[in-house]
């Protein structure tokens, strides 16, 4: 018996879709959802699960930045083949983001042990939720909001990049709080933050989904919640990046905050109370 419904898949689907990009924790948000719905967090078929519909949302973002993509990735195979092309940006970002990749790689390899188990608690997702708040108000704070998305640089993207490893260790954090937090520190504008993080969520999210392939296959979730969950990830996803980006041109990020905060309380209570377990 499969250990998540079609049913059940279509919510964790629409979880999904909704809070991959937005700085509120998406591992947080499922892990809330399945411990409501009473599937066991830490079954390992379960986890795999929830990586793999990562990679419906992943790929509503290659759709939606599809034209991006295309210019990036083809600037970057002119520059390999011809050396007059390498000084382009486009080449030199798309080099960047496969090295701000590496980190994550490594760090997710290496800790997957402590990920899957102590740090899968609902605890440490309150917390990490309630934490992450304060790092990004203080972020919107400090961030001079002074540069573009041209003006970011090599360092620009190994910071963005490795700060996607609190995301990693401590769900809750946010992996696209943790980086347009980061991008905001080092005076990106919103935008520039938000579409940073987007470009280098795609490698690290697309991997990790293929990666968690065997456990969602092969130790108790079947091919058809995979596939409800993942395409009805994909079609939220998508009309959630397409709200972000509007909201980030004339927003700060303090909504955000304060729901994260309140998501975080709520969840601290649910706990203390026994109404879900850690």
């Amino acid at each position: 018996m499969s250990a998540i419904s079609v049913g059940q898949a279509a919510v964790l689907g629409v979880v999904e879709g909704v809070t991959e990009f937005l700085p509120v924790s998406s591992t947080g948000h499922l892990k809330i959802t399945e411990g409501l719905m009473n599937i066991p967090v830490e079954n390992a078929s379960v986890v795999g699960f929830s990586a793999v519909i990562q990679v419906g949302a992943i790929a509503a973002c290659i759709v939606y930045f599809f034209k991006d993509l295309v210019r990036i990735i083809g600037a970057w195979g002119r520059g390999l083949l011809h050396k007059e092309e390498r000084y382009h940006h486009d080449y030199k970002f798309a080099w960047w983001v496969i090295a701000a990749t590496v980190p994550i790689v490594v760090v997710g390899l290496a800790a997957k042990p402590l990920i899957d188990g102590p740090l899968a608690s609902l605890w440490v997702v309150a917390g990490s939720l309630i934490a992450g708040s304060g790092v990004m108000w203080a972020a919107d704070q400090m961030g001079r909001h002074k540069r573009g998305e041209d003006d970011t640089s090599f360092k620009d993207a190994m910071l963005v990049g490795c700060s996607q490893i609190l995301a990693l260790l401590f769900p809750g954090f946010s992996r696209s709080g943790a980086t347009m937090s980061t991008a905001l520190v080092l005076d990106l504008d919103r935008m520039a933050a938000t579409r940073l993080s987007f470009f280098l969520g795609i490698p690290a999210l697309t991997g990790a989904g293929i990666y968690e392939l065997k456990d969602a296959l092969g130790t108790g979730v079947g091919a058809a919640p995979l596939a409800v969950g993942t395409a009805v990830s994909f079609v939220v996803a998508y009309g959630s990046i397409a709200w972000l980006l509007r909201f980030v041109a004339r927003h700060s990020f303090n909504a955000f905050v304060i729901y994260r905060i309140v998501v975080g309380v709520l969840l601290l209570g649910l706990l203390g109370t026994g109404v879900l377990s850690a």
